[in-house]
């Protein structure tokens, strides 16, 4: 019958659906994947590149800084940009531009050549997060959208995991220019998995004859720019007792007023859309994303620190420090994917707001004398929290967001993200300096002979060490040496307790903004009464 419809043919048509979105899964996943993988594969080929071209230490650090600062000017553009070319085709074109700058840069025959290349691998690789995350909240239905922010959320999780793994492998058994040139074949399979299986909605088509935001964009690259050079070489620098941090950190503030002038009340076409702020859930999940990497970053960046410089870890025992959490984080977002598509994200959310609260707690209680297990587990439950966290908190903050803004809602999302990492290296980093200066202080305030405590110490140790080989001329000054070593040591380590403890008292400071975040309109409860 005309009036009928067949069931067959209606299964079929689900089932092509179904199909569908999980091939645009995978497409979009694969060039978003070798994108984080890359920002940080090559820090553990630093020494190797800086030995092949010649360099030093600081200018072999602009391999990465100039990857992030490109990156991060482009990631906020990026809905702008899908709009002004046609997303699938600025997609394409930035792999191309991130497969080829690959090639480029491990055919690098200077520093200045890579770093060069690397800036241009950055704004082709930016725009790969933002868009493959709006691709997917808008090809799996609103029930499903946890499931494909756990999608996203592994690949995010997997790529810092493996790439330090990966470059290390790489540049022992080959050399550092093949972690670049084995993004060649994935990006090239990149580029024709989007030309077959990538369409552009009506709304994403290309817009001809807009005007360009060329303010909002030269300000956006300021202040974005000046702000990552600002995080890389502040503790180097000392901070604000150097005059070229005050610079910087006054063009940054300078440039960014501007910018939010720009955007909100002068641009006609902005090239990123602040009133997405006007949505409370939008507004609140991105401040609590900006403090969970703040916190996770922060964290991960000290344990493997504190591992070898109080405990002599290896560079490769302090890595299998930090690899369980990330496989902790891996196992559990599929689960919390499934479960938020039936029930309230806000329950596991705030349960992995606390739990990272008290992994990074449980790490202010180190001390001299930890083992193994005892610095695996904090980071285990870290890796844990983050994977309570990362897939509601995502669907929370975008789900309310119009499919036309999605570009632009995850442009800005994705750029809080990456710069709440940044900042949280740099404030842990700081705060564990700068708290083991002021405990040093305090201790070598007793290393003195009215202290009966350290009188007897040095009268043991002369005492001591004549038995061990040491002449007595010298036997006194070598005990002076040790205590002040034993010092620096106590110090250090009461360093790392407050900068873990200040990362752990921020985190749980989150917990009232999740009462501002709103349920998707899927899981909204049924009206009384209707």
């Amino acid at each position: 019958m005309n009036g009928e419809k067949d069931p067959g043919r209606i299964g079929n048509a689900v089932g092509a659906a179904r199909d569908g979105k999980w091939i645009v899964a995978v497409t979009v996943m694969l060039p978003t994947l070798i994108e984080i993988i890359d920002t940080s594969v090559a820090n553990v080929s630093l020494d190797h590149i800086r030995g092949s071209l010649s360099s030093g230490i600081d200018e072999a650090a602009w391999v990465l800084t100039s990857y992030l600062v490109s990156n991060a000017i482009i990631i906020p553009m990026t809905g702008w940009l899908a709009r002004t070319f046609g997303r699938k085709r600025y997609l394409t074109f930035s792999v191309l531009l991130f497969t080829a700058a690959s090639f480029l840069c491990g055919s690098s025959t200077s520093l200045g050549m890579l770093v060069f290349f690397r800036v241009l691998q950055g704004i082709g690789g930016g725009a790969l997060q933002p868009i493959s995350q709006a691709i997917l909240l808008e090809t799996f239905p609103p029930q499903e959208h946890g499931m494909a922010m756990a999608i996203f959320g592994v690949g995010a999780m997997f790529g810092p995991i493996a790439g330090p793994l990966m470059g290390g492998y790489i540049t022992d058994t080959l050399s550092w220019r093949w972690i670049f040139y084995v993004n060649i074949p994935f990006g090239l399979l990149a580029v024709f998995m989007i030309s077959m299986f990538i369409k552009d909605p009506p709304y994403m088509k290309r817009q001809f004859g807009e005007k360009v935001d060329r303010w909002g964009i030269a300000l956006l690259a300021v202040w974005v720019g000046c702000l990552q050079i600002m995080l890389d070489k502040g503790q180097r620098e000392d901070w604000f007792h150097s005059t070229f941090i005050l610079v910087l950190f006054a063009v940054v503030v300078l440039a960014l007023l501007l910018f939010v002038i720009v955007e909100l009340f002068l641009a006609e076409n902005p090239v990123v859309d602040l009133r997405a702020f006007r949505n409370i859930s939008f507004t609140s999940g991105n401040a609590v994303m900006f403090i969970a990497f703040f916190n996770l970053l922060g964290s991960i960046v000290l344990l493997p620190l504190y591992a070898q410089l109080l405990l002599g870890y290896t560079a490769t025992l302090a890595g299998l420090v930090l690899s369980p959490g990330g496989v902790a984080t891996l196992l559990t977002m599929p689960l919390v994917g499934r479960f938020i598509g039936r029930h309230n994200p806000k329950y596991p959310l705030a349960l992995g707001v606390l739990v990272c609260a008290f992994s990074t707690w449980d790490m202010s209680n180190f001390s001299l004398g930890a083992d193994f297990n005892a610095l695996l587990w904090p980071r285990i439950y870290l890796g844990f929290g983050m994977g309570l966290l990362f897939i509601p908190l995502t669907t929370l903050t975008l789900s309310s967001i119009p499919k036309p803004q999605m570009g632009n809602a995850t442009g800005i999302y994705n750029l809080l993200r990456n710069l709440g990492g940044s900042i949280g290296v740099s404030f842990a980093t700081t705060m564990f300096a700068r708290r083991a200066q002021v405990h040093q202080s305090y201790l070598v305030e007793h290393m003195t002979p009215l202290d009966s405590a350290f009188r007897s110490a040095v009268a043991k140790g002369q005492a001591l060490l004549p038995s061990r080989g040491i002449p007595d001329a010298v036997a006194g000054n070598a005990t002076l040496a040790r205590l002040y070593r034993e010092v620096v040591r106590q110090a250090t380590m009461m360093g790392f307790n407050d900068a873990f403890y200040i990362l752990s008292v921020l985190m749980a400071c989150v917990l009232p903004m999740l009462l501002l975040l709103r349920r998707p309109a899927h899981q909204a409860p049924p009206v009384v009464g209707h």
